[in-house]
């Protein structure tokens, strides 16, 4: 059996985004750009159009995500997230900054996007931080403002 450690973790309904936004692009994406070069050729000359430029050039941005989404969903998986007391990835972590706020981060690489949470790559200064410590702990880590600490109050899986 392969050694998944080096898929990146999505949550259940991070990969159905993903899929469903993947669905669209190579379907009604790819039609309604076909639809606009088509329109734009329609227009004459290729070489002053700015529509056409602007329309391949649309159509060369949405090829790309669509590789980036491809290569997202063959290289992750949806993992069951063990509740061990500690942050692990696909855990939220309740800290408390020096000026006594409580704040709620999901630690999390970026695919797992959730509106209106706060995220914690693994790979970002504060999620490097995170990974591994227990409720009680103090972490501190550098970013480009400055050193930061946290004290971290709870930890509980993400349920999402």
């Amino acid at each position: 059996m392969p050694d998944n450690s080096d898929k990146t973790f999505l949550t259940a309904s991070a990969r159905t985004k993903l899929e469903e936004e993947l669905a669209h692009l190579t379907t009604e994406g790819r039609e309604v750009i076909q639809d606009r070069i088509a329109e734009a050729r329609a227009h004459g000359d290729l070489r002053e159009n700015a529509e056409y430029d602007t329309a391949k050039n649309d159509q060369g941005l949405m090829e790309a995500r669509i590789r980036q989404l491809k290569h997202i969903l063959e290289n992750s998986e949806v993992r069951q997230v063990e509740d061990s007391g500690k942050i692990s990835v696909g855990t939220v972590a309740t800290v408390v900054d020096g000026d006594g706020d409580e704040l709620e981060f999901f630690v999390a690489p970026s695919e797992n996007k959730v509106a209106g949470t706060l995220l914690a790559s693994p790979d970002s200064p504060l999620g490097a931080a995170l990974i591994g410590a227990a409720p009680g702990d103090t972490v501190t880590y550098e970013a480009p403002g400055g050193t930061f600490s946290y004290q971290v109050k709870a930890v509980r899986v993400y349920e999402g």
